[in-house]
């Protein structure tokens, strides 16, 4: 009888422990401060294919010992396959994620990072600086990341007073981006340069915020690509180009210009003319006593209050210009509303609903899928069109004008008797001439009806002027008994 065959036992494969073993002491590493998990990032992102190399060179130093000694070589097993491909998924998208420029990703997603720091620590640094401001000089602030504050001085220096933030691995890394990103004044001539140099430390984040203060009557230009912008009393013309930011401009006896990107802008007392270009999210103007230009795309909303000149305001979706705006606007992505507005007024748009109130002046209106809401208080020649939205335009009392309104698909109704209205089943026709008339009224509507109203008859009075100081009598008059006056 023939003995039994004896199968050579398999050994166990140590390519599976050993690249364990070594994923073990790197994250141990990291867990004593060695290692920072940015670092960890970007070596796992560069070299993980060296895993799967020290797995094959194992593999095969196995294979060869096992036929030297006659046994059958270790598999590969379950274990191993998913060891695999665990390790060639993640390298994959860390070489991916690796190659993402994030800073600039989250500039456009407009994501605050603020203190956040994902991998590493932030480490906090004060500084100041301060020199001789050229008289007549001009200042150009750059800061690619940080906030940007411009005050007056009461001297004839620039004062620079900065905090800043570096994100590192540890402190003597800061140590160094701090020194390399330290910010600088140029001056040349009248042109005084003050350069943030945040990108002193490479893709190293580093936030400085700059509060200057510099003589009020120095010109300012700011270029900010990510950072607030405040900017208060100034004797002189002020440009600020700034993104994923908010700006706020107050007390500038000048001009002020705006490009603006992802940003917001705030604007009060402004005695100059006032532009704005760009891509602007909340736009708030008061009290500007110059001309207001706004050109570009406004996602948010736009709020104007007392503006002393023209208006023009130009986006793909509205085109309006006025003459002056003495009360308040209002303009968001469905409405429009307006109070005190001086003509001649013109508004062309689409899907919105407009309200104008207490205005003066010749009027233009353009809209389709809104309503339109138009009360005048000084009849100029009016001319409104829309298109599936209601219109209805409010007169005065006593006005004198003449009509021509038309609607399809829609009818007219009016409180004027003098008006001849005529409601068809496609189409209604109102005309006429009413108190001799006088301006003329062009009201066209389809699919909507229109309304011509008789508003309350307001009297109104010229302002009573301040009273003037009495003029000293020639001679003293006998003395009376003195009379209550009322305050």
């Amino acid at each position: 009888m023939s003995s039994p065959v004896v199968v050579p036992r398999r050994r166990r494969s140590m390519a599976g422990p050993i690249v364990l073993i070594i994923l073990g002491i790197v994250f141990l590493l990291e867990t004593m401060g060695v290692l920072h998990w940015q670092s960890l990032g970007h070596l796992f992102a560069r070299f993980w294919p060296l895993l799967l190399i020290i797995w094959g060179v194992i593999k095969l130093i196995e294979y060869q010992q096992a036929q030297r000694e006659g046994v059958r070589p270790p598999g590969i097993g379950v274990g191993g396959v998913f060891l695999v491909i665990f390790i060639v998924s993640a390298g994959l998208i860390a070489t991916q994620a690796n190659r993402v420029n994030w800073h600039a990703l989250g500039d456009e997603l407009n994501i605050d990072d603020g203190d956040f720091n994902l991998f590493g620590e932030t480490f906090d640094y004060n500084d100041e600086l301060s020199q001789a401001f050229p008289a007549g000089g001009n200042l150009k602030v750059v800061n690619d990341h940080g906030a940007v504050n411009v005050t007056a001085s009461d001297d004839n220096q620039i004062k620079v007073v900065i905090r800043k933030r570096v994100g590192a691995d540890n402190q003597q890394d800061a140590d160094k981006y701090n020194l390399s990103t330290k910010p600088q004044i140029t001056v040349s001539d009248r042109n005084v340069v003050l350069n943030a140099n945040t990108e002193g430390a490479g893709d190293r984040r580093v936030i400085t915020d700059l509060d200057v203060s510099i003589p009020r009557k120095a010109p300012v230009v700011v270029s900010s690509r990510r950072g607030d912008v405040n900017i208060t009393a100034r004797d002189a013309d002020v440009e600020i180009s700034g993104q994923h930011g908010d700006v706020a401009i107050t007390d500038i006896n000048g001009h002020v210009t705006l490009n603006l990107e992802r940003s917001s802008a705030r604007a009060e007392r402004i005695s100059g003319d006032l532009s704005i270009e760009g891509r602007a999210n909340d736009v708030t103007l008061s009290d500007v006593k110059g001309a207001v230009r706004l050109n570009g795309e406004f996602m948010e909303s736009v709020k104007l209050s007392k503006i002393g000149k023209a208006v023009s305001f130009k986006s793909s979706r509205t085109d309006m210009e006025f003459s002056r705006l003495d009360g308040d606007l209002d303009l968001d992505s469905g409405d429009l509303h307006a109070n005190s507005v001086i003509g001649p007024v013109r508004l062309v748009t689409r899907s919105k609903d407009i309200r104008l109130d207490d205005v003066s002046g010749d009027v233009h209106l353009e809209d389709e899928n809104g309503s339109i809401e138009l009360r005048v208080n000084s009849l100029g020649n009016v001319k409104v069109q829309n298109r599936k939205g209601d219109i209805e335009i409010t007169l005065p009392a006593k006005a004198a004008f003449s009509l021509d309104a038309r609607s399809r698909e829609g009818e007219v109704n009016s409180d004027f008797s003098e008006l001849k209205v005529d409601n068809g089943d496609h189409q209604a026709i109102a005309t006429g001439t009413v108190g001799g008339g006088g301006p003329h009224l062009q009201v066209a509507n389809e699919h909507g009806n229109i309304e011509i109203r008789k508003g309350s008859a307001v009297a109104t009075t010229p302002p009573v002027p301040p009273p003037s100081s009495p003029k000293p009598p020639k001679s003293l008059p006998k003395a009376k008994p003195e009379e209550p006056t009322d305050n």
